[in-house]
């Protein structure tokens, strides 16, 4: 069931929910900027300027956030641990999603270009599918739905798998290295930022020491 702080009106920290949807928002907004640099070639200084400006403003709202729940502990008593650790789980992953955009900036930066791929309309179409999943998680924070949730975790977690495919498929490739590492590279940023954005709906579905880890227990998301 959707943890009860997510529920609107518990414990007056509501504000938390909907500041980490626009961290969410900022960080969906650095990975299509990256990706436009990487599947098109533009590494134009302007796009690097703009994402290395919004990952310090997502990074600089976990901070603020941070120190908040903590002044809340301070005031409230430890009634509410359980409640502040979990939004202090969720604000780090969505946190580390603006890094992984941004180390596929990197990738563009370093000299690499996916514009001339064979498969680019497919990295095109996966750009935009997981672009899409960073605006249905922030609404999945701010009106909680159990059922919508729960098949987000199970999409995203058959994203996974097909990413992790892919890696696998180039790993034993015979392929140029040339072609196929950068192809690798990206596939494994696009699982970590997936496997984190499970994450963080994960946090709203599962008890507290439960959050990160799957049934079998292997760890939920890949840092």
């Amino acid at each position: 069931m959707v943890m009860s702080f997510f529920r609107k009106g518990s414990h007056g920290l509501d504000h938390i929910q909907s500041r980490a949807a626009t961290m969410l928002g900022d960080a969906r907004h650095s990975f299509d900027l990256a990706n436009t640099a990487l599947l098109t070639g533009d590494t134009h200084e302007s796009i690097a300027d703009d994402i290395r400006a919004t990952d310090h403003r997502i990074n600089q709202a976990e901070q603020d956030l941070r120190s908040e729940l903590v002044v809340h502990v301070s005031v409230q008593g430890t009634s509410d641990i359980g409640t502040v650790l979990g939004f202090m789980l969720l604000l780090k992953k969505v946190e580390r999603i603006g890094d992984q955009a941004k180390n596929i900036l990197d990738l563009a930066e370093s000299g690499v270009s996916l514009a001339n791929s064979p498969i680019i309309d497919k990295l095109r179409a996966q750009q935009a599918e997981v672009s899409f999943l960073f605006g249905e998680a922030g609404q999945l924070l701010t009106d909680a739905d159990e059922t919508r949730s729960q098949r987000f975790v199970q999409r995203v977690s058959e994203l996974i798998t097909e990413y992790q495919a892919q890696i696998d498929a180039y790993m034993f490739s015979d392929l140029p290295g040339r072609e196929v590492v950068p192809l690798a590279i990206y596939y494994r940023y696009l699982k970590r930022i997936v496997a984190n954005l499970r994450g963080v709906i994960g946090v709203t579905l599962n008890p507290l020491p439960q959050i990160d880890y799957l049934e079998d227990g292997t760890v939920d998301t890949d840092d």
